[in-house]
């Protein structure tokens, strides 16, 4: 069976994309067939991660929405460019880097009942085991829809006071939509603070389970979104953590 997973942050710079990008890469080390849809039309980038230059895009998640091409149309295979084989697929919808195309979104929007459809055809037309969808930072309608949807919902802070104030919002509204599946990632955490200690207030704060907590790592900072992590680092700390998210998001 087929599962949606969003991964959201209330505000921006929490990791989102990074841990998107190599959760997607170690479920399809496991052997499964992972789309990723960049719904961060506003600032898109996960497709840098995986290699993908933008002069590649034929078509993109904008030129779904307005009615262009079909999304299946707008996905890319980039499992060949992946350091290491594996046993998967990886497919890519990303959102354009054109500056026209984004202003175009900010001043005139889209018809967000569009991604729903669009998340079925993906599951269906490239037979998708998972699609993790990479969100905008905070809360709009596309954000809101898309967690909706969702059959588990990744919601990722730092620990940082308004992160913290952040994510209770996130959290209510996720409640309110009757969201299942919710589970929280507390991402650069400093070695120097308490990591069991952080997990019990988190999961006490939020009444959430806390699938991960990741700490900071200079050389995630020093790769700079130019590869995937858990490929260069296959023993640290941070790829742990996040083998943990995957095994969590699969129970």
């Amino acid at each position: 069976m087929s599962i949606i997973v969003s991964i959201h942050s209330y505000r921006g710079g929490t990791g989102k994309s990074n841990t998107t990008a190599n959760l997607a890469t170690l479920l399809a080390q496991r052997g499964l067939r992972v789309g990723v849809v960049d719904t961060d039309i506003q600032s898109p980038g996960i497709h840098a991660i995986f290699g993908l230059d933008e002069k590649e895009f034929k078509h993109s998640l904008n030129d779904y929405l307005w009615g262009l091409c079909s999304i299946s149309d707008a996905s890319y295979d980039v499992t060949d460019r992946l350091k290491e084989k594996v046993d998967g697929k990886i497919f890519l919808i990303p959102s354009s880097l054109n500056p026209g195309e984004i202003a175009r979104v900010l001043r005139e929007g889209y018809d967000v009942g569009l991604l729903d459809a669009g998340f079925q055809e993906l599951l269906q037309v490239l037979e998708l085991d998972a699609l993790l969808i990479d969100t905008h930072p905070g809360l709009n309608e596309e954000t809101l829809l898309s967690i909706a949807i969702s059959d588990k919902v990744v919601l990722i802070l730092r620990p940082d006071t308004q992160d913290y104030l952040g994510t209770s919002v996130t959290v209510e509204v996720a409640r309110k939509l009757d969201v299942h599946g919710l589970m929280m990632v507390v991402n650069k955490v400093p070695s120097v603070f308490d990591f069991a200690q952080i997990k019990k207030t988190v999961e006490e704060t939020y009444n959430t389970p806390v699938a991960a907590l990741m700490p900071h790592s200079d050389d995630m900072m020093i790769l700079g979104s130019s590869s995937l992590f858990v490929f260069e680092f296959p023993d640290s700390e941070v790829t742990k953590a996040m083998n943990q998210l995957a095994d969590a998001v699969l129970s």
